[in-house]
């Protein structure tokens, strides 16, 4: 039986996969070329990590081989991307081609003979060249070898003569995960203007749904739609992840073993959910968190957080292309206007619990000894506004030293998130040893922000915003009844944070108000942060 495989190359015969035609057909089109004596085209294949980039032209490179006009080679370039000479390199790749091709009587040693392995006289047939990992070489390498293969290309396009009789035999190139060939982080500018690009998108909710239909299939054990469809909404199809929670759901981890007499069901769900977002390791996550806390994405990657407004998208901003290409961040369009948001649900809530736990680890002491608690904890409920007041308390006292060392704005405030993170390990500590469970939810993506509190049987939502005006905070009260509506929830706490509140101003703004739509209460309160 097949298994999910979300690490390393995916095999049909031994893993579950989506055939992904299309795109391979796409490949197979741009690389032949629309007419053969033109030759193909120069492209690259670009994507975030584990979206599936290499796997299709693994594909691709394989329907190529059938055809014997050609040539097809694909070449791995992880081995070389410690190397810093450009020349050690492109003799590294030259003799891979040497080889496999059985070429005689040639050889490169630099980026100035590179070029020539592609001449007539030594090449018997025109050669599609696939080159992966081709933006983890050494800056000098791209712009040397990418120079050499814009050469090649413009000196095809110009010679009149047949295909057989031309100077070059480089039929086309596909570049894998390129972006910095494009001129995006090349401060050299691009030497590699003639290519088109292949993109490789996230799976589909169809094609999500089709790798666990095939699980269904070959192990008899059904997987409830519910399952299907909060994996695709945690993951945004992005395909590491979905095979990540498939090997989660039908093979368990460490302390964890699938009960296989059932259907997989929202309570295996919902345990394989909270090890994953809590205690799991998972290469792609890790990969992400390690480039958003370097120095020039750390404070960038904070702002997103923030709920006053969206942020443009662009893919020529250095910042915004570095944290697409690794996977923190996608694009989403309203009206014509491209914005940022997170690339998906999953990787917002690690990347929020990363930053909470890094700002704020150490929270100071929450209660003094033998301090009554009952106003706001009970065996049976919490009371939230109560348990909001202490918070507000906590902050005022403990605010000097708990935000020394605070993520700043050019202007020196405080980014709006790091109190959504303060709160949030606020909650985390207060709730410590209590059985209660807190996490936090981004229903858009962007702009959102809320905290669920699980307690005593009794699920309670707190949606945080930072008041701005009247007008934006009558809209939030209808956002939260709506969210609360969607939720299930009769109540829910719409936390405003605002810099200070002047007296009798609680009185006129914390009261509940009653959306008629949807018999939801929202019960306002407004944290004072001092800034």
């Amino acid at each position: 039986m097949r298994k999910f495989s979300s690490y390393g190359p995916v095999i049909p015969k031994l893993h579950y996969h989506v055939p992904r035609e299309e795109l391979i057909g796409k490949g197979c089109f741009q690389l032949t070329g629309e007419n053969f004596d033109e030759g193909g085209h120069y492209i690259t294949v670009w994507a975030p990590r584990q979206c599936g980039k290499s796997w299709v032209m693994n594909r691709t490179m394989w329907r190529l081989a059938e055809d014997k006009r050609f040539h097809v080679l694909k070449l791995e370039l992880e081995n070389l991307k410690t190397v810093k000479d450009a020349d050690e390199i492109a003799a590294g790749i030259g003799g891979d081609i040497i080889r496999y091709l059985g070429l005689k009587n040639t050889a490169v040693r630099n980026i100035k003979e590179f070029q020539l392995l592609f001449r007539k006289t030594v090449m018997s047939k025109p050669l599609i060249l696939i080159l992966d990992e081709f933006d983890a070489l050494c800056e000098e390498a791209i712009s040397g070898l990418a120079g050499a293969f814009r050469n090649i290309y413009n000196q095809r396009r110009n010679d009149p003569n047949p295909t057989h009789r031309k100077e070059y035999l480089l039929h086309a190139v596909a570049l894998i995960g390129v972006r910095s060939v494009l001129g995006i982080e090349n401060a050299k500018g691009s030497p590699f203007n003639v290519q088109r690009s292949l993109h490789i998108p996230g799976l589909t909710f169809a094609e999500t749904e089709s790798m666990f239909r095939q699980y269904e299939q070959e192990s008899g054990q059904k997987v409830e739609q519910a399952v299907i469809d909060r994996v695709f909404y945690e993951t945004q199809g992005q395909p590491g992840l979905v095979s990540w929670f498939g090997e989660l759901l039908t093979e368990g981890f460490d302390g964890y073993i699938p009960d296989k007499s059932g259907p997989v069901d929202m309570k295996q769900f919902e345990k394989v959910y909270a090890a994953a977002v809590q205690i799991l390791p998972n290469n792609n996550i890790l990969n992400i968190i390690s480039k958003v806390k370097l120095e020039s994405y750390r404070e960038f990657t904070i702002e997103l957080f923030k709920t006053k407004e969206k942020i443009s998208f662009r893919y020529d901003e250095p910042r915004i292309n570095f944290l697409y290409m690794n996977g923190a961040i996608d694009r989403e369009e309203s009206e014509n206007h491209y914005t940022i948001r997170f690339s998906c649900p999953f990787v917002q809530k690690r990347l929020f619990n990363y930053f909470s736990f890094e700002l704020f680890r150490y929270m100071g002491q929450l209660l003094e000894p033998f301090e009554d608690i009952t106003d706001t904890i009970t065996e049976t409920e919490l009371h939230i506004t109560n348990l909001l007041r202490r918070y507000e308390r906590h902050l005022k006292k403990n605010r000097e030293w708990m935000f020394q060392d605070a993520p700043r704005r050019k202007d020196l405030r405080i980014y709006e998130a790091v109190f959504h993170f303060n709160l949030y390990e606020f909650l985390n500590s207060f709730l410590a040893n209590k059985k209660a469970q807190v996490w936090p939810e981004f229903p858009t993506g962007n702009g959102k922000i809320d905290l669920m509190i699980r307690y005593a049987g009794n699920l309670y939502g707190l949606e945080l915003k930072s008041y701005t005006d009247d007008s934006d905070f009558r809209n939030s009260l209808e956002q939260a009844a709506r969210y609360a509506k969607t939720l299930k929830l009769d109540v829910i706490w719409l936390v405003e944070f605002v810099d200070y509140i002047p007296d009798g101003y609680r009185e006129k703004y914390e009261k509940e108000y009653r959306d008629e739509n949807s018999g939801v209460t929202v019960k306002p309160v407004f944290i004072a942060s001092g800034e």
